[in-house]
């Protein structure tokens, strides 16, 4: 009997919109299967805000389980296909399971690649998990904490002081506004911090910021950040990081004891297993997002290369391309299961957006350009819409509407164990 299994790996913006939309859809005699390593959806835009403490961690994500009504979920990680045989094994929490498919689609993102620079996947701290985004956001009340116990005089009060962000693209600007902003606001709680003390770096390798719009918003976010204190250098690259400094390629050291990497990402190793065609650490698809004429593995989302009608170009690592791409296929995936022609994805984009810290953003909006508050709002309004359920989208504006009239959050939320009260490397 023929499989008639439709599997995707990825629980992300592209994973769950596609496999929502095929629901609906899919013949009721397919099976259709979810594989995440998480059981929750990351709004990765959003990370940053986790990072300058607007909200919590728990509002950035979605559990997966609610969203799905005839899909089964598994929680585990894809570490190997046998496309010949249409058989894939993953890792679960209770060991390794195989399972058949028909159709595989991947949508896995990319992976964090901090060892892109020397030095830096000893010493940098990565934004892609909302992990990632609680150990930077305590990380740097640590070393607040820690300017105030340095000697007066003391050249480490600065070192703790001063954090770098290496990449001026939208995670990198949003980042260092919201950084710059919660640092300002907490200091109030630290007494024994001077002036000047605390200080944000961003650092680019480019002419301008956030390079993906127009070049008058990228000067604008430059501007927004530099009112707000961060030292904006962009043609800035560098070359060499270890625990207490930043060396650029003009010679020049930064003297800094946290630096955040928000440039360099690397394929799945499966997708490498695969050996599918790789485009600029994406896997290449053709226009109707299957990775070749065969049409029994696709591919979706940042971890994709998806040729745009539009433009005829690559379409952007976003989470609304993402989403295009998951209702696209699903149009594609229902057509090919039925006999007919796929059709090439084709996406004019909305436009683009990116904060640079509380009331502050940038927003090219249906070829309107918008900086401010008013980019600022339509950045949140976005991002709440995008939220799948009433209750998540209120919580998340109570706590944003909380935010507007009272100072961040400082609080040091380490999850600390029982056995581990005594340890000396707690701090």
């Amino acid at each position: 009997m023929q499989d008639r299994t439709l599997v995707v790996v990825g629980g992300g913006f592209a994973g769950t919109t596609l496999v929502r939309a095929l629901e609906k859809r899919l013949p009721q005699d397919w099976q259709l299967v979810l594989i995440s390593e998480e059981s929750y959806t990351t709004f990765n835009p959003m990370l940053p805000e986790v990072v300058g403490a607007a909200v919590f961690p728990e509002h950035v994500i979605a559990p997966l389980r609610p969203m799905l009504t005839r899909t089964r979920f598994i929680m585990g990680r894809l570490t190997e296909v046998e496309r010949s045989a249409r058989r894939l094994r993953c890792t679960t929490l209770t060991g390794q399971l195989d399972l058949r498919f028909a159709h595989l689609v991947l949508a896995f993102g990319t992976r964090a690649h901090i060892d892109i620079l020397p030095g830096m996947a000893e010493h940098g701290l990565p934004l892609k998990l909302v992990g990632d985004a609680l150990h930077i956001r305590n990380k740097v009340l640590q070393r607040m904490a820690s300017v105030e116990l340095c000697e007066e005089g003391d050249p480490a009060r600065r070192e703790h002081g001063h954090i770098v962000v290496v990449g001026g693209g939208f995670s990198g600007v949003e980042v260092a506004g919201a950084l710059a902003d919660f640092m300002r606001e907490g200091q109030r709680y630290y007494p024994g911090i001077r002036c000047g003390e605390l200080s944000v770096t961003l650092l680019h390798d480019g002419e301008r910021l956030l390079p993906e719009l127009p070049a008058p918003l990228g000067l604008a976010a430059g501007r927004s950040l530099m009112q707000r204190g961060v030292d904006v250098r962009v043609g800035a690259r560098v070359v060499q990081v270890d625990g207490s400094s930043v060396t650029l390629a003009d010679g020049s050291r930064l003297s800094a004891r946290t630096v955040i990497c928000t440039v360099g990402t690397r394929i799945n190793p499966v997708a490498q297993q695969l050996g599918l065609p790789v485009l600029r650490g994406r896997i290449q698809t053709l226009p109707d997002c299957a990775v070749d004429t065969a049409r029994d593995v696709w591919a979706l989302g940042d971890c994709a290369a998806v040729p745009n009608a539009v433009d005829g170009g690559v379409s952007p690592p976003t989470a609304q391309f993402a989403v295009a791409q998951a209702r696209h296929l699903a149009d594609n995936l229902v057509a090919h299961l039925k006999g007919h022609t796929t059709q090439p994805f084709s996406y004019r984009s909305k436009g683009m957006m990116a904060t640079t810290g509380h009331h502050k953003g940038v927003a090219d909006a249906f070829g309107l350009h918008l900086s401010g508050l008013s980019a600022w709002l339509l950045w949140r309004a976005y991002y709440l819409s995008r939220m799948p359920s009433f209750g998540r989208k209120l919580r998340i504006w109570v706590e944003w509407t909380w935010s507007l009239f009272f100072p961040a959050d400082i609080t040091h939320l380490r999850f600390t164990r029982t056995h581990e009260v005594d340890s000396t490397t707690q701090c």
